[in-house]
């Protein structure tokens, strides 16, 4: 082989070989060509981590290019350092679009998908067909999933929350198709404790399951994971799985703003495997895609799969009795008074109030001061007569649609309140659940046998007694794009955590205390029938011209007023440029403010929305944060 012709000071003049590296420089949009050292020749390939020098200091980085043509006249200097495996080419490509797709740096989704750790050999990869991974069933009938994989694509299945996933995930691992594609099946979870669970479960099957990042780097038949799991290393995609397709935990909250189920179904398509994203309640988002088949079950056996749900109508309650209706006391009381009870769980309380959270009703028949355009909470400005939609922006006067009268009341409390509230009231021990501490750890879960917290005592409770939410109307009408969809998952958890209606004791139900009884979202649960009110929430954002019937940027921070001025004069030039070829309609771009330092980016696609945020540059400095896809504006 022959060797490298090196300079006295170190640089390359005439390197045998040149690759492109991107550095994990988030501000460095831009690649760098190096050689490759004679030594490391055989190492270096497409997604390998490196160590090149940049400026006086070296710097890691992914090798995202091999075999560059490089001017002889040009220096090139050499790699410092092999740091090890990183991930595959085709997930380096992936990387590249997400990039482009949410406004972020390249690096940040390069680091997704690679090791924490420097990671020199992988392992062996186990023989997929050594272990029997048939259903529990056996001969199977016939389930609502079967011809899912028949083809290449998203297909989505509406499952109730109570269906036992594992024999799905099985039914894909065997799948002949999916064997013969001799790759992996990535499945993916909301959770790391469900994903953790999950893969113990897989294993004691006997399937080879693995959240490793070498061993998926290494092509392991099925790997499992939460939100990071869509950037699992695999060498080949046979299928992929996607579990509670709804979940929020899938999505980035932190800029860029990233969806998992997005990325897994990009890569899916890349690769022509088949997607099958599991939900029962599917996302708007995902079940209006053009290219997504959608299954569910016979409407009897879905209804089988709800929890009870109880709808207890607050609106003329008796103000003496603060949050606790008698329905909620009667629930309490036969849950504690069972000694059955005890064994199914505590009785858990929701109550939801976050920093935004804020509700108008009527002082003379408690109706909540609702948009008549898309039925959120409206709020009312300080220092002005309306009532104003925090997600549409639609205004009207500050009169009670139900009864004309034009005073308004509002209604707020605490969680830590509310507690010495209910143990006062039930005489019994009460335990708090809140959210993860700001350093991201949690508290041990109380034992006593009522809990009451935010919704993060959904997600630490394994199973209840009875789940009852004190005022969901917090969730049912907030000022978020997803407010219907996040209301849904949350029955959703509520319904796994109480059982199956008909199976369990009377008291073994959902109670969910409202002053809009009749909102679809409660109907079409109390019916375990999701199907209507997903039709109506499609209804209404394509009436709204809300995502996914638009794609959406929030821009926001101290340096979003120049940034946005920016953005607009190239939305112009970009529409002027479409107006030439005759297509401007098609790649218009607003740029509009919303309060101060905080503005809306909409188009009608991703396409023109995300090349303009990549085509503009951005401000040097870190009081700019731009958002795709938002939640809530």
């Amino acid at each position: 082989m022959a060797t490298d012709a090196m300079a006295t000071d170190g640089v390359v003049t005439h390197p045998l070989r040149t690759v492109r590296v991107r550095t994990e420089v988030a501000a460095l949009t831009r690649t760098f060509d190096y050689a490759v050292p004679a030594r490391w020749a055989e190492d270096v390939r497409v997604g390998t981590r490196v160590r090149a020098p940049l400026h006086g200091r070296t710097v890691r980085g992914w090798v995202v290019e091999t075999d560059v043509g490089t001017l002889d006249s040009v220096e090139v200097l050499p790699l410092k350092s092999w740091l090890g495996w990183g991930p595959p080419g085709d997930l380096v490509d992936v990387a590249q679009w997400a990039s482009w797709r949410w406004a972020g740096p390249a690096s940040f989704f390069l680091h997704a998908a690679s090791p924490s750790v420097i990671v020199r050999a992988l392992p062996d990869r186990p023989e997929s067909g050594t272990a029997e991974v048939s259903p529990e069933r056996d001969p199977a009938p016939p389930r609502v999933w079967d011809g899912a994989l028949a083809q290449p694509g998203a297909t989505m299945v509406r499952l109730p929350p109570a269906t036992d996933l594992i024999d799905l995930v099985l039914s894909v691992v065997a799948d002949p198709g999916v064997r013969a594609r001799q790759g992996s099946v990535v499945v993916l979870v909301p959770s790391t404790g469900w994903a953790e669970r999950l893969t113990a479960r897989l294993v004691r099957r006997g399937c080879p399951a693995t959240g490793a990042w070498d061993a998926a780097r290494a092509g392991w038949p099925v790997v499992v994971g939460s939100r990071a799991g869509a950037w699992a290393p695999v060498p080949r995609l046979a299928a992929a799985v996607v579990l509670d397709a709804h979940d929020a935990s899938y999505r980035e909250e932190s800029a860029p703003t990233y969806s998992a189920v997005d990325v897994l179904l990009e890569r899916a398509r890349r690769q022509a495997a088949p997607c099958i994203l599991v939900s029962p309640v599917p996302p708007v988002a995902l079940a209006t895609d053009d290219g997504t088949r959608t299954l569910a079950p016979p409407a009897a056996e879905e209804r089988a799969g709800w929890a009870t749900l109880e709808r207890v109508d607050r609106r003329g309650a008796d103000p003496r009795t603060g949050m606790f209706s008698e329905e909620f006391v009667r629930l309490a009381r036969a849950v504690l008074d069972d000694p059955a009870a005890a064994e199914r769980g505590p009785l858990v309380c929701v109550y939801n109030r976050t920093g935004g959270a804020r509700l108008l009703a009527c002082v003379h028949c408690g109706e909540l001061a609702r948009c008549t355009r898309c039925g959120a909470a409206a709020s009312r400005p300080r220092d002005e007569e309306v009532l104003r939609c925090p997600r549409c922006g639609d205004t009207r006067p500050v009169v009670c649609a139900a009864c004309g009268r034009l005073r308004m009341k509002t209604l707020r409390a605490g969680v830590s309140r509310l507690r010495e509230e209910l143990a006062a009231l039930l005489g019994v021990g009460v335990g708090e659940v809140a959210g993860p501490r700001p350093g991201g750890a949690e508290a041990a879960l109380p034992g006593e046998r009522v809990l009451v917290g935010t919704e993060a005592v959904l997600h630490r409770v394994r199973r209840a007694a009875a789940v009852a939410f004190l005022d969901i109307d917090l969730h049912l009408l907030a000022a978020r794009l997803t407010a219907v969809e996040d209301t849904l998952a949350l029955l959703v958890r509520a319904a796994r955590l109480v059982g199956p209606r008909g199976t369990g004791p009377a008291w073994a139900r959902v109670q969910a205390q409202t002053r809009v009884p009749d909102h679809a979202v409660l109907t079409a649960v109390s019916r375990g029938e999701p199907g209507p009110v997903l039709d109506e929430e499609t209804a209404v954002r394509r009436l709204s011209g809300l995502p996914p019937f638009a794609a959406l940027a929030l821009v926001s921070g101290v340096l979003a007023p120049g940034y946005a001025q920016a953005l607009a004069q190239g939305a112009r030039a970009q529409d002027e440029a479409g107006g030439a070829g005759g297509a401007a309609g098609d790649v218009a771009v607003t740029v509009s403010p919303l309060d101060e330092g905080r503005f809306l980016v909409r188009a009608a696609t991703h396409a023109p929305l995300c090349d303009l945020l990549a085509r503009v540059p951005r401000p040097g400095g870190r009081g700019l944060r731009v958002e795709v896809d938002p939640p809530t504006l």
